[in-house]
């Protein structure tokens, strides 16, 4: 599966983004990082304190002042040594309010495939891969907790699985950016152990 920047750009214009009115909580930002036909996530750090081993999109708070589509591209910059300049930026998915006190604002940019190694810092990531869109863009898996009336998101990657709110996130990315179809994910659920 391959889609063009052009297509991509067109689904995401077409696209009605939700935001979240949620000042009560802290505004982050997040990487969905295409060249149409892979994805960047990274594998977080296992020494971190919250998270730790998870796949991740490269994100995180905030600067104050900072915009959402600026913030996604420092956080890309950081997690992954990748740097785009602003006309990287193709669009933004709903935001996603997140259990761990985050509104998680997702930017989509576009960078063309390179062939040198992209690396985070060692004390936050484990590694960063480059992953075709199609191991992405298959059908979510849902499971119930008791914790929660809403489904749990997660999708199939290497053997294991990415759980909300990466999931979700990423679900909607193939949804709307690569298949035009105007999908919503904010009523998605995270596993427990995402939850702090």
């Amino acid at each position: 599966m391959t889609a063009t920047r052009e297509s991509v750009a067109a689904n995401l214009a077409g696209f009605e983004r939700r935001a979240a009115d949620r000042p009560d909580l802290l505004p982050a930002s997040v990487a969905l990082c295409t060249d149409g036909a892979t994805l960047l996530i990274t594998r977080r750090a296992r020494g971190l304190r919250a998270h730790a081993g998870q796949w991740a999109l490269p994100g995180g708070r905030r600067d104050a002042g900072e915009s959402i589509e600026d913030a996604a591209r420092r956080e890309l910059a950081e997690e992954t040594g990748l740097q785009v300049e602003p006309d990287a930026v193709l669009g933004c998915l709903d935001d996603y309010v997140t259990r761990s006190g985050y509104v998680m604002s997702p930017v989509v940019l576009w960078a063309p495939v390179s062939a040198a190694p992209l690396a985070g810092p060692e004390s936050e990531v484990a590694r960063v891969h480059r992953v075709p869109i199609a191991d992405f863009d298959v059908e979510p898996e849902f499971e119930t907790i008791p914790e929660s009336d809403r489904p749990v998101i997660r999708l199939p990657l290497f053997g294991r699985h990415l759980h909300a709110p990466t999931a979700a996130v990423v679900h909607q990315f193939c949804e709307v950016a690569i298949r035009g179809r105007a999908t919503r994910v904010a009523h998605y659920e995270a596993p427990v152990f995402a939850w702090e």
